[in-house]
């Protein structure tokens, strides 16, 4: 794997040689982290695949714009799609965790075509159906009203995030890691815009094959969320990981990889 900047968009990725006979996986991180979390995904599938891993707009390696326009979820879905552009990736498998799961519904919603297959990893389609997300709101839309004056523009690193393996949703010294890297301001404008964000009329729009893989005892997207999305897209499947909770990429590597392994060899095109 060789790390490289996308200039056109000021984005940092990691590739391997690509090769045309070889399927495309492309990892979406989720907010305040960055690809760092992909590492050992990255080792495993290189060798079979060609390997796509980026950090986010305002993540990791990543230029920080500084206007909350920025951050809307579908500039961070046309930056992926810049991305495969410039590197002449026509097909891709798409892999995201958490907030990247509004990426990915985003990216499907406007260039399906270039997607066979979509694996979302805790993910959920819209924050306002939670009470947990409605009573955080006014909290996250007022600090966002004072953060003019948070004008750092300083491009963050990468985590050795096998220090936070095993670490709760709430894991306070991982969390605090991923933000200070990330930047508060980065955090919150991101937060704020998955209140712009409803994936419901995407999903019913997904033809594509999709694997949904979501912990048990999540308490950040609770897993009832992702069974009403596997209801919700008609050529889907999901698998519930038992006593695990939403840092699955973390803490749940070779289930997840294991999954990833077996949808992404399958030659099934409908779960149906």
């Amino acid at each position: 794997m060789q790390e490289y900047f996308f200039t056109e968009r000021q984005i940092y990725y990691r590739k391997n040689e690509f090769s045309s006979d070889k399927q495309t996986l492309v990892f979406i991180h989720g907010v305040s982290g960055s690809s760092a979390a992909w590492l050992p995904y990255e080792k495993k599938f290189e060798n079979e695949y060609n390997i796509l891993s980026l950090d986010l707009r305002g993540h990791g390696k990543s230029a920080k714009p500084l206007e909350y326009e920025s951050y809307k979820i579908e500039l961070f879905a046309e930056d992926i799609y810049e991305l495969m552009q410039y590197l002449h990736v026509q097909k891709c498998i798409l892999i995201s965790h958490s907030f990247g799961s509004f990426i990915a519904l985003a990216f499907l919603d406007k260039y399906q075509e270039m997607v066979s297959k979509v694996v979302l990893i805790s993910p959920q389609y819209s924050v306002n159906n939670m009470p947990q997300a409605k009573i955080a709101k006014p909290f996250i839309y007022g600090l966002v009203s004072i953060l003019p004056a948070l004008k750092s523009t300083k491009v963050g690193g990468h985590i050795d995030y096998l220090k936070y393996k095993n670490s709760g949703d709430w894991n306070i010294p991982r969390m605090y890691a991923d933000i200070t890297n990330t930047d508060l301001r980065v955090y919150l404008y991101c937060s704020k815009q998955t209140y712009m964000f409803d994936g419901q009329e995407i999903l019913k729009k997904i033809q594509v094959p999709t694997l949904i893989i979501h912990g048990e005892n999540d308490s950040i997207f609770p897993v009832k969320y992702a069974k009403e999305m596997n209801t919700k897209i008609k050529n889907s499947k999901i698998e519930i990981i038992k006593n695990s909770n939403h840092i699955l990429v973390l803490n749940n590597f070779n289930e997840v990889s294991n999954f990833i392994e077996k949808f992404v060899t399958s030659g099934t095109d409908t779960y149906q």
